[in-house]
């Protein structure tokens, strides 16, 4: 005999215990919460990571190293190919322009352009950031490339 020979007859799944039907169902009296006390009573809910009054396990170890993740610049990034693709020679590309067509889902992120991809035509793209293959390749066919967050100057990392 098989087990999906028994689960055919029987059913998939088991059904789950009613409890407080009687003390000849197995779970009468107390339905399996015990004597008395909070956990008995309905309602009782009990802190995430409360350890009975013993130390928690997040506050015996300690704190180590620092992380920047709070401080992280998030932006929408679009490749020079996908605005090759989307707008027209000449056209002005700001972040605005590329919700509008779709490349990116809302202007609530700054922009950022990426060098991936061929750049057939003139662009005036107006964005946040640039890489340096891309704003190359922007200016390369003749347009410009306007950052509105000026990048991080070398010297300020020095100090």
């Amino acid at each position: 005999m098989m087990i999906h020979d028994i689960t055919a007859k029987t059913g998939r799944h088991k059904l789950r215990m009613r409890v407080g039907r009687g003390e000849g169902s197995g779970k009468g009296g107390t339905s399996g919460r015990g004597h008395k006390g909070a956990k008995s009573r309905a309602g009782w809910t009990s802190r995430p990571g409360y350890q009975g009054g013993s130390t928690p396990l997040m506050r015996r170890f300690p704190k180590r190293g620092f992380s920047n993740s709070g401080f992280r610049a998030e932006y929408h990034v679009v490749n020079v190919a996908d605005l090759a693709k989307h707008f027209e020679a000449g056209a002005h590309v700001d972040i605005d322009a590329v919700v509008k067509v779709g490349l990116v889902r809302d202007s609530k992120r700054p922009l950022k352009v990426l060098g991936n991809g061929d750049l057939g035509h003139k662009l005036i793209v107006t964005a946040a950031r640039f890489s340096d293959s891309a704003r190359k390749k922007i200016e390369a066919k003749g347009g410009s490339a306007n950052a509105t967050v000026p990048a991080p100057s070398s010297d300020s990392a020095a100090e």
